[in-house]
């Protein structure tokens, strides 16, 4: 069995895939991810196959049960070998989610161009051409960052929640409504944006969507 470790910089997701045909059988979100809890994954599952991409500061005592425990270990950077041309001028810098995503695009629509929209603690836009060259992306600050901030740097603004910013009219008729709306369309209006130069300078090119809270954004791309 195949274990994939994806630490982020809230959660760490983690996945459990048959080796011989791929095929995802379970998986876990963590608040934080410790020893024991790799420990006991690695008593309920035949685990043989792993790797962990991670863009937080990761427990060796994590590293050390992966390791000992794996038949095979991967801990992925820039230097593990991938089907991607990664053409960032600065590739130990790219962070390992970036380029974890962009491979497995690759992997899911061989041979066409991508844009990787990634929405979690920060959002992240990726694009992968046609030929599997990764050409760069931008990071720009997430739901809850822009949502605290906006708390954080005014004097009356309120904190408003990530589950506050659901589908909620163009314009709000309250000072927490109109923190979440702005917000949400804020972004909303960014990811349109982006996928509509791409299409302007790309003929064929497919958005994959994906990240923690991909969700709150995904129900206002209809036609899109």
């Amino acid at each position: 069995m195949n274990l994939c470790i994806d630490q982020g910089n809230s959660r760490t997701k983690v996945a459990l895939f048959r080796e011989e045909d791929k095929q995802l059988i379970k998986t876990f979100v963590y608040k934080s991810f410790s020893s024991a809890d790799a420990e006991r994954l690695f008593a309920l599952y035949p685990v043989h196959n792993c790797i962990i991409s991670s863009v937080a500061h990761t427990d060796p005592a994590v590293l050390n049960v992966l390791n000992r425990k794996s038949g095979y270990f991967i801990l992925f950077d820039h230097t593990t070998p991938v089907p991607v041309v990664n053409c960032y001028d600065t590739p130990q810098t790219l962070g390992q989610d970036r380029l974890a995503a962009a491979v497995g695009a690759s992997v899911l629509y061989p041979g066409e161009n991508l844009l990787i929209i990634d929405i979690g603690s920060a959002i992240t836009y990726d694009f992968l051409n046609d030929r599997n060259e990764y050409l760069g992306g931008n990071i720009a600050p997430g739901i809850k960052m822009r949502l605290t901030v906006l708390h954080q740097m005014t004097k009356r603004l309120p904190q408003v929640e990530v589950e506050e910013a659901q589908l909620l009219p163009l314009f709000g008729r309250n000072t927490r409504d109109a923190v979440a709306a702005g917000v949400l369309r804020g972004i909303t209006f960014e990811v349109k944006g982006y996928m509509r130069t791409i299409r302007e300078r790309v003929k064929h090119c497919r958005t994959i969507l994906t990240g923690g809270n991909a969700s709150f954004i995904s129900p206002n791309l209809s036609g899109e």
